[in-house]
């Protein structure tokens, strides 16, 4: 068998398959799902330092304003 038989049995092998568009787009789906998810995550988080707001207060007036103690 000779090379151009070679490809043109390869190629006639590959005809055979779907839409590839539409047999790929469930990983877009699943990606987008993944990333949505790590975006809630993410907002879950937002404004956390403030929901303890006088804890931070009364901790920084018992042991100075920088929060460390010694100023280094």
């Amino acid at each position: 068998m000779n090379l151009v038989a070679q490809i043109a049995m390869a190629a006639a092998e590959t005809e055979h398959h779907g839409n590839v568009a539409a047999e790929t787009f469930i990983f877009g789906v699943i990606a987008a799902i993944i990333f949505a998810v790590m975006g809630l995550v993410t907002l879950s988080f937002r404004n956390v330092a403030n929901r303890h707001a006088a804890k931070a207060e009364a901790y920084a007036l018992k042991h100075g304003k920088d929060g460390h103690g010694h100023g280094h």
